[in-house]
């Protein structure tokens, strides 16, 4: 049999259509979409190709059917769905490429929204951060919040850039300018500009991409790049890995993309918070029995743009019941209650990490024994810092934290 004999019929097209219409699309994307028995998009997508579309037309259903049904079900007739732009670029292709082969599929995109923005800027792409709030928490926007940096973010609707300007305006980025771009390729494109402590635009499109290039005042809420971010970033009660011993715990968690890292007594939340903030495809987990500190785990959050930070209220190890399997687990906290040791250990697959911390000496001497036990590497964390006596200084030292770290081998402990 033939290669060409092996691979599987393209039933299914995906073509990318920007708000120029047809005018914009080439003659395959023109011949795809009036081939085909069936086209799929938003009600606006089929208007804009409608002198093509010879098939039946339908509408995505609401609510959205992410697992593609409709789409799946008519596999072996010729299908296309319309997308916004690229549809590989915060669109249904990433979607449909979930339940259809990608050799059974035929994608011609358009241009996205953040090329088109880019060519209007004049602005080179690959030093821009995108972001995408279609759907999303505007808090996502924080951690790109750095000095001089620019961002390019899908909004949600017409009121998203006066929310985003609000946002900057009060953590300190005012002077920020922002670009509204509306419409883009269209014949309703139009862009205009405004600071973010300025912002007065009315009456923007719901189709917008939001510029902003951003400037920063003394008092500015930039995060840090690295792990070990200041304690007073965080809303806490006292209850908090403290920056340093935090920076070590996350090098000893050692976060890889895309993991899930359980927080077992989190406190503020600081490890997990800054576990997420390693790459946008992280997640965590936090599990706290303090219904107070676990609100104030979900705040702390939303301050540091990781607001699909997952808490969960309860005490461990009942807590842990039918959660997700984790990667990564930290115990920082309520470590000497019956069998949570235990259980994160229980809980963790082959190759996975476990850092818990110790500052009590019943906490220690169970983490002395599972070292005894089963190996792994502990570590005595001393921190010493400069106070006033009198009318000099010294050194007051903290508590002493012992880390132990382990990873969990294929054979049972």
């Amino acid at each position: 049999m033939s290669n060409k004999q092996q691979l599987a019929p393209k039933w299914l097209a995906v073509v990318g259509i920007g708000e120029d219409g047809v005018a914009g699309l080439g003659e395959e994307a023109k011949k795809l979409i009036g081939e085909a028995e069936i086209v799929f998009g938003g009600r606006r997508h089929l208007a804009l190709a409608a002198e093509l579309v010879k098939g039946e037309s339908r509408a995505w259903p609401s609510p959205f059917d992410a697992a593609m049904r409709e789409v799946v079900a008519l596999r072996g007739k010729k299908v296309c769905v319309l997308a916004s732009g690229d549809p590989f670029l915060h669109g249904v292709g990433a979607t449909l490429a979930r339940h259809v082969p990608a050799d059974e599929m035929m994608v011609v995109p358009a241009p996205s929204a953040f090329s088109l923005a880019a060519a209007r800027l004049g602005w080179a792409l690959q030093d821009v951060e995108t972001v995408s709030l279609h759907g999303h928490a505007i808090d996502l926007i924080r951690p790109l919040l750095q000095p001089k940096r620019r961002v390019l973010a899908l909004t949600s609707d017409g009121d998203g850039p006066a929310a985003v300007a609000a946002v900057l305006t009060g953590l300190g980025f005012g002077a920020s300018k922002l670009t509204v771009l509306e419409a883009l390729g269209g014949s309703d494109e139009r862009i205009r500009t405004a600071t973010a402590q300025g912002f007065d635009l009315e009456d923007v499109n719901s189709l917008n991409v939001l510029a902003v290039k951003v400037e920063s005042s003394r008092e500015a809420r930039v995060l840090p790049l690295v792990p070990g971010r200041a304690d007073d970033l965080f809303e806490h009660d006292g209850q908090i890995t403290k920056r340093e011993v935090r920076a070590v715990t996350l090098a000893a968690l050692a976060p890889r993309r895309g993991e899930l890292l359980w927080d077992i007594g989190a406190g503020s939340g600081s490890v997990s918070i800054e576990w997420m903030l390693a790459d946008p495809a992280m997640r965590a987990i936090t599990i706290e029995a303090d219904a107070e500190r676990a609100t104030r785990i979900r705040r702390n959050a939303s301050a540091f743009g990781v607001p699909d930070l997952r808490v969960v209220e309860g005490a461990a190890p009942a807590a842990l019941a039918g959660l997700p399997a984790p990667d990564a687990i930290f115990i920082g906290g309520g470590g000497t209650d019956d069998g949570v040791l235990d259980a994160a250990i229980a809980a963790l697959p082959s190759g996975g990490r476990l850092v818990a911390n110790a500052v009590t000496l019943e906490m220690e001497a169970l983490l002395l024994a599972k070292h005894a036990a089963l190996g792994g590497e502990l570590v005595r964390i001393a921190i010493s810092r400069e106070t006033a006596i009198g009318r000099m200084s010294g050194w007051r030292p903290a508590m002493p934290v012992t880390q132990w770290s382990w990873v969990k081998s294929g054979v049972k402990p």
